[in-house]
């Protein structure tokens, strides 16, 4: 009997495997494939919600947790993908520099908001008023990630592709059996893919629909994260990632003329030089109305978990949330109640 049947090699999927092997815990992973929205994420990590001059929930926590998590994970799989880059903001006016520095005296963001105001002048973008310089950011190669650690599953004999059967689900006295795998406990992270879960399917999830692109710019030398309406993210030898949309109501994973034609249109807002589109992808997040997270166990199976709902910001959240979710499952520690699943439950 192993500890951990893990469903999803996602973000939240491999974070949960990777902080029960290095509990001493056995594990074994199961994915189709079939959910792509962590492979085709941004990866951005960054603190603050620079569209409200907010910080992002308990960012201090996530940070700490995120980077531990990572650093061990690039010596264990002998791969960078983790890259710390700033982020700045480009300003529009001298309004914007001007709610920049007053956020910034604010004691939560100020660990977070530079206030030296950037003036370096990058070819093919034109910034008057500068940029404000967001601390402790960068970004995680996602693909490069989730590959990387699939690669090491399987060479480990711990990962099954394919597509989870749940009438093959069986609950037994000591866990869970599923076909011929028996385990203490099961655990979902599964994405956008809940919705067919019969188990956890009456949960909030929506799905956010997101389209990047891969630009080739030439012209365009930077070697910073800029974002203002998009990010634009460079990748080396005069590529750049470029995104993202927020589409509400289309829950499919296909690239839109619509997302293309807004993407360019940002794109143009913030760059003077031409620009070829090398690669046009969309993928659907997990989000959540209140923009928490949903973790826990179910309310009747004591051996059904949940870890899903990282939406945009899965790179900061899947370590702390899985790491959340294990030291509840293994040592009960109570689960913030914002994260936990029975928010739902009560109301």
């Amino acid at each position: 009997m192993i500890d951990y049947l893990i469903i999803g090699s996602g973000l939240a999927g491999i974070s949960f495997a990777e902080i029960a092997f290095q509990n001493g815990k056995s594990i074994l992973v199961i994915d189709n494939n079939s959910q792509k929205s962590s492979k085709i994420a941004g990866g951005l990590y960054n603190p603050v919600i620079l569209k409200r001059f907010s910080e992002v929930w308990q960012a201090k926590e996530q940070l700490a947790v995120m980077n531990d998590f990572f650093t061990v994970l690039e010596k264990k799989l002998n791969v960078q993908f983790d890259f710390k880059t700033p982020i700045l903001r480009k300003f529009f006016s001298i309004e914007e520099q001007n709610n920049w520095f007053a956020a910034s005296d604010k004691e939560n963001l100020a660990p977070f908001l530079s206030t030296n105001l950037i003036l370096k002048k990058y070819t093919s973008i034109d910034s008057p008023f500068g940029y404000g310089e967001v601390l402790h950011t960068g970004y995680v190669d996602t693909a490069l990630l989730l590959n990387s650690y699939r690669a090491y599953l399987v060479n480990n004999q711990l990962f099954l592709e394919d597509s989870f059967d749940y009438n093959a689900l069986k609950l037994t006295t000591s866990g869970i059996q599923y076909k011929e795998i028996k385990a203490k406990h099961i655990i979902f992270a599964e994405g956008f893919g809940m919705h067919a879960n019969p188990y956890f399917k009456n949960l909030p999830l929506d799905g956010t629909k997101g389209e990047l692109f891969i630009i080739k710019a030439p012209l365009l030398n930077l070697d910073v994260i800029v974002n203002t309406s998009v990010f634009i993210l460079p990748l080396g030898n005069n590529l750049f990632k470029v995104g993202a949309t927020y589409n509400w109501k289309d829950k499919t994973d296909l690239p839109t003329q619509e997302g293309k034609i807004e993407l360019i249109e940002r794109i143009k807002e913030i760059i003077t030089c031409e620009f070829e589109i090398i690669e046009h992808f969309a993928g659907v997040r997990p989000t959540v109305k209140d923009r928490r997270p949903l973790v826990g166990t179910h309310a009747e199976h004591k051996s059904i978990h949940i870890l899903n709902g990282l939406g945009t910001r899965g790179v900061m959240l899947g370590p702390s949330m899985a790491k959340a979710l294990f030291e509840n499952i293994e040592y009960q520690k109570p689960l913030d109640k914002t994260i936990d699943i029975q928010r739902f439950d009560r109301k």
